[in-house]
């Protein structure tokens, strides 16, 4: 919902807490690791500036320099709208995902990705959220998370994409 909704947002408050404890949610390899992104968490969730960088990174302030769609990272001239988000479309119709979000934009952000991949596994089609994740997903998501890691928007999002990218390495 982080990658999606910005911080203030009433969505991504009820689930504060629960980030900021998401080392103790899930049996990660490098605990260590997850330990220190949750204290960065923790000492920037408050940040007056947190919106602003969500909206630099996430709704497109000026240039924006960590793309969050899939088709920026698999389409040969960075474009969005490419095949790879027709492939991911058809994929979603064919499982009956409709993700309404109220806002017309491609289908292939992260956050929005995640929650699909959310909603197979709270309708138990296990397999199908394992599809998405191994066919539409990991072929572009190392990319970007790295990239928003290097970045010096956030401190916040920085830690944000690595809890993510491990996360999806435990897939």
């Amino acid at each position: 919902m982080f990658f999606y909704y910005p911080p203030n947002s009433k969505v991504t408050t009820s689930l504060t807490q629960a980030l900021l404890h998401i080392n103790h949610l899930a049996p990660w390899k490098d605990s260590i690791l997850i330990y220190e992104q949750c204290h960065i968490l923790a000492n920037q969730i408050d940040n007056p500036d947190l919106n602003y960088q969500f909206s630099l990174l996430f709704e497109g302030q000026g240039t924006m320099p960590v793309p969050p769609w899939g088709s920026f990272y698999l389409d040969k001239e960075n474009l969005l709208l490419g095949k790879s988000l027709e492939s991911y479309r058809q994929f979603l119709q064919q499982h009956g995902v409709k993700l309404n979000t109220g806002i017309n934009e491609p289908e292939d952000q992260f956050g929005l990705m995640l929650m699909a991949y959310a909603i197979l596994l709270e309708n138990n089609h296990h397999v199908t959220a394992k599809q998405l994740i191994d066919e539409h997903l990991l072929s572009w998501s190392s990319a970007y998370l790295k990239k928003l890691q290097k970045s010096q928007i956030s401190p916040f999002y920085q830690a944000l994409a690595v809890i993510a990218e491990q996360y999806l390495h435990m897939l």
